[in-house]
């Protein structure tokens, strides 16, 4: 792969977009949540920690992950959290679609609104400007303050800018881990011009990245957990949050190692080489 020349983001909040606004780097994500009490113990602590950003979707657990996120939010105070939910491409193909889908999560989560509302992917069999045309509407009727994408390539996602007529795309969040880096040839040049926030999701690819050598390497260098290091390398990169999926304390620990330290632009390069 080509190397790309980034600047290193030292900052452990990071920018929404052009909003003004920021989350924390991580994000916890609620895909494949096996054990929702153990894991509403992990969330608790890593909120009361300073991590407020939680990603999930309509379809996780066919809704039961936001009923989770619900939950989490009820102990921790709705103010302390920035909650993002994804809604099914074929929500976006009518106006009423969208509003059903959206009212159906909020009902799910206990919210009058949502942080953040995404298109899970693209949608191919309707247009792009009209996915966009019905998004823009749940702003519109206050069920989200802010609205992006998720899973849109730098085509799609300039065809989705090209679409807007009275709010921002302040996200795409899409796959980008030290083994996934495809989002570095384009897409994350693409949104550093344009100021759209990356949500990285499966960063650690289920653990796989703590096996690579030069993770290893640099996680005795540092003394920090490879997975803190793997991650690190993400949130190195401005305009990116890394959401990672966790219930386990442990594990809780080892992600919270990312924050507060940045790996020397040599060793960020070591890491874009594999």
């Amino acid at each position: 792969m080509m190397k790309m020349n980034f600047p290193i983001d030292y900052h452990d909040r990071k920018p929404l977009g052009k909003t003004g606004e920021k989350t924390s780097a991580i994000g916890l994500g609620t895909w494949a949540i096996r054990d929702y009490s153990i894991a509403e113990k992990v969330f608790i602590k890593a909120i009361e920690d300073g991590i407020d950003l939680i990603d999930t979707a309509e379809m996780y657990d066919s809704g039961n992950a936001e009923l989770f996120v619900g939950k989490v939010i009820k102990k921790v105070g709705r103010d302390n959290i920035f909650v993002i939910t994804k809604l099914l491409p074929s929500r976006f193909r009518t106006e009423d679609l969208a509003k059903k889908a959206a009212k159906n999560s909020l009902k799910r989560l206990e919210l009058k609104y949502s942080d953040l509302i995404l298109i899970h992917w693209p949608d191919y069999s309707v247009s792009i400007e009209k996915q966009v045309k019905n998004l823009e509407v749940l702003v519109d009727q206050g069920l989200t303050r802010y609205i992006g994408v998720s899973n849109f390539s730098k085509k799609e996602l300039e065809e989705a800018l090209w679409s807007l007529k009275r709010h921002e795309i302040t996200v795409d969040q899409v796959r980008y881990s030290v083994l996934h880096k495809n989002i570095e040839k384009e897409l994350l040049p693409y949104v550093l011009n344009v100021g759209i926030t990356i949500e990285a999701y499966t960063p650690i690819e289920k653990g796989k990245v703590s096996n690579i050598p030069e993770v290893q390497k640099l996680s005795k260098k540092y003394n920090k957990p490879p997975i803190a290091v793997a991650l690190n390398y993400i949130i190195s990169r401005p305009m990116v949050v890394a959401i990672v999926k966790t219930e386990r304390l442990d594990h809780l620990f080892d992600i919270e190692a990312t924050l507060g330290w940045r790996l020397s632009e040599k060793d960020i390069d070591l890491l874009s080489s594999i």
